[in-house]
């Protein structure tokens, strides 16, 4: 017996696999950056400043503040993956979901469900990269937040070394201390950071690094109090992103970083062909097309530490 699987979605249809594919990167999905979900094309994000606005009071109107206006556009670029597969290679592993094992409850009941979900988490880990060291010049990637805070003049710089355990305290220390004072304290603000800062700061915790601790660290537990909970620092939120570059750090309000997509864009398109029905073999052929992006709103609430 033979199973045809092909399959379309397009425009609004595709979306929920879209969707599955791109807000399950890490950094997405923990809720770290605001999403805009239906970029068709571009976004323009104004941002607004302003001096000082109380005066001294007078009878007559006195236009003695000024407003200055400012853009960033939020445009996200074009992509697609074209991938060919032997069904054969995945026998066994849809078997087992059909059969019903508890360990695979939740995911697609469907042969074509189940390609699908495996392709969306491959460009999951790859959105999740292009989040932060993306680059536009790059095939396959969009400009990251690391190249778009590199490139604006009024983003706060704090230049970095290699972090460790040993002077992970004095690095974050000067991060927090090159925070803006109106955006310091700020419910949404994080220090987004790389894994291996984060592992040197549990570790500094944990009492191997010289900040004091003693040997065995918080509470005399060494680093076994941590077991991948929030980590804080200063009062401020550390949120670890795995698609940014070692030795990195960027604090910042959740409000100010945007990722763009188009989920219910026309372009849209997840395909499935079932190579069966027109050379005989057992390949299936996917395509996907979508659309993603990101951008910061206001760099000069922004510290980027490299």
């Amino acid at each position: 017996m033979s199973v045809s699987i092909t399959t379309t979605y397009a425009g609004e249809f595709a979306g929920k696999y879209i969707s599955a594919a791109l807000l399950s990167a890490d950094t997405i999905e923990g809720g770290g950056i605001t999403v805009k979900p239906n970029v068709k094309y571009k976004e323009v994000m104004k941002t607004l400043s302003t001096n000082a606005l109380v005066k001294d009071a007078a009878c007559d109107f006195a236009d003695q503040s000024t407003v200055t206006l400012a853009e960033r556009v939020l445009q996200p670029d074009e992509f697609q993956v074209n991938l060919e597969l032997c069904k054969k290679d995945f026998h066994n592993d849809f078997e087992a979901i059909q059969m019903g094992y508890s360990a695979f409850d939740s995911l697609p009941p469907s042969f074509a469900d189940f390609l699908i979900g495996h392709i969306a988490a491959k460009v999951a880990q790859k959105t999740e990269e292009n989040i932060w060291q993306g680059a536009a010049a790059t095939a396959g990637e969009f400009d990251g937040f690391t190249a778009l805070l590199a490139a604006d003049a009024t983003v706060i710089d704090v230049v970095g070394t290699t972090v460790t355990a040993a002077n992970v305290i004095e690095e974050l220390g000067k991060v927090v201390d090159a925070i803006p004072t109106s955006v310091y304290g700020k419910e949404d603000l994080y220090i987004y950071v790389s894994q291996s800062i984060a592992r040197a700061y549990v570790r500094a915790l944990g009492g191997f690094g010289a900040n004091g601790l003693g040997a065995n660290g918080v509470n005399n537990a060494g680093t076994t109090w941590f077991n991948g909970g929030d980590l804080a620092f200063d009062g401020v939120k550390l949120f670890v992103c795995s698609g940014m570059a070692d030795n990195d750090m960027v604090a910042a309000q959740k409000s100010n970083l945007f990722f763009g997509t188009g989920l219910l864009a026309d372009h849209n398109e997840v395909k499935l062909i079932d190579m069966a029905d027109l050379d005989g073999s057992q390949n299936v052929r996917v395509v996907m097309r979508f659309t993603a992006g990101v951008q910061h709103g206001i760099g000069a609430d922004i510290v980027y530490y490299t």
